[in-house]
């Protein structure tokens, strides 16, 4: 199955604690059906000292389930739903159901 989000793409959170947030993704966990998403669901992890970082508290992001995402229409600005379209040239591109506009360049 085709991925319907991708790493760099602009997401916004439409369920949970950090609803109407937006953001990029930074990984997409395709197995767990996860994404992880730049100053969303943002934890506190307590490191240990070592040779290479100080140790303290470090805040890093949480992955959350791809459901509660939805990317983000280029033309409106506005969360959208995603299809996909193929090309005349055999290509598969994914479109905002929103506008039609195409996502994938």
């Amino acid at each position: 199955m085709a991925a319907k989000v991708k790493k760099g793409d602009q997401v916004v959170v439409i369920a949970g604690k950090d609803k109407d947030k937006q953001g990029e993704v930074l990984k997409v966990l395709p197995q767990e059906n996860r994404v992880v998403v730049r100053g969303v669901n943002v934890l506190t992890k307590h490191t240990k000292p070592s040779m290479t970082s100080q140790g303290g508290l470090v805040k890093q992001e949480g992955a959350i389930h791809a459901s509660n995402v939805a990317l983000i229409d280029p033309k409106s600005g506005k969360a959208t739903r995603v299809g996909f379209k193929t090309l005349e040239d055999g290509t598969k591109v994914r479109v905002a159901r929103r506008s039609g506009e195409q996502i994938d360049r």
